[in-house]
């Protein structure tokens, strides 16, 4: 890959022609120091409203608001120079008309400088999605477990279980996929619906508990990373136990606070080289000296010539 290929923001375009031979490396971010650090690995970066859960503690991704999006949107695009960001669209933000999902998804690409929205939805969502694609604004279509249904779902289940519920969910990615979004995430499904459904689509399918075969995988970075302990899903692989060496860089923080460690001499400002006595003393003594003859000089200068 060349400098120039590094340094140009991958587009909706490159994804959308993306295939599970050189798949899509996708994670989700929320502030600008997270960005930074995916950034260089990444081909796109989600700003999801899981932020509900993950930042803000909430037990479900209902109460985000189109606000909270935006601003942690424009947290991301200060961090990333180089990925495709992509941000979610909150719950009751699209779903009303075509009209207001307009209105807001344009908000959100005007405030964030984002690349594209996400929306959830299948066949319901497809003329919504036609919609905005027709103007401007790239779509991410979201089928199968969508978190915003949570309460129609009976809660966080695997999708496709039945032959009834695997043909709605493969109508609804083909509905999406029609509609004109650029990929498709398919969350929570059974393996080999999601492999039917990534082989047969012709938009690439971007998998989170879905299956290798898609052309993307995508996961929740705090998940990954082992900084959010409150519940890991099956689908999710801990690569690293930040939250672990976290609280125990705290501990010994608060030790060495507690203890007179911390701050030690190295971390504290000083006023400069002390002077010895005799060094002041003798530095007085040059100063006196050299300033003399420039007062007599000055003395004579002012008095007037005496005439003899």
């Amino acid at each position: 890959m060349s400098a120039a290929s590094r340094d140009r923001r991958i587009s909706t375009k490159d994804i959308s022609a993306r295939s599970a031979a050189n798949p899509i490396v996708a994670l989700t971010a929320y502030t600008m120091p997270m960005a930074k650090l995916l950034d260089p690995h990444c081909d796109l970066i989600l700003v999801g409203d899981s932020l509900g859960m993950v930042v803000y503690g909430m037990d479900s991704t209902l109460g985000v608001t189109l606000d909270m999006m935006i601003a942690h949107g424009k947290a991301v695009m200060r961090g990333a120079t180089r990925a495709c960001v992509v941000v979610d669209m909150p719950f009751g933000s699209y779903q009303e008309s075509r009209e207001v999902a307009f209105r807001n998804a344009a908000r959100v690409m005007a405030e964030t400088g984002c690349s594209a929205v996400k929306l959830e939805g299948g066949i319901e969502m497809a003329e919504t999605t036609a919609f905005l694609v027709a103007r401007g604004i790239p779509v991410l279509g979201h089928v199968g477990l969508k978190p915003q249904s949570v309460h129609s779902h009976g809660g966080f289940r695997v999708q496709g279980r039945d032959e009834a519920m695997a043909e709605a969910i493969r109508r609804d990615a083909e509905a999406i996929a029609a509609a004109g979004a650029f990929a498709v995430v398919l969350e929570g499904t059974v393996e080999p619906l999601a492999r039917a459904i990534a082989t047969d689509l012709g938009t690439p399918v971007i998998g989170i508990g879905a299956s290798p075969a898609c052309q993307g995988q995508i996961l929740v970075s705090e998940d990954i990373l082992g900084l959010y302990g409150e519940f890991t899903p099956k689908f999710v692989k801990r690569y690293a136990e930040l939250g672990t060496a976290a609280a125990e860089a705290v501990a010994a923080y608060a030790r060495e606070v507690r203890s007179g460690q911390f701050p030690a001499p190295e971390h504290c400002f000083g006023m400069g080289p002390a002077k010895s006595p005799a060094s002041s003393a003798k530095s007085a003594v040059k100063s006196a000296a050299d300033s003399a003859p420039k007062s007599r000089a000055k003395s004579a200068a002012k008095s007037p010539a005496k005439s003899r």
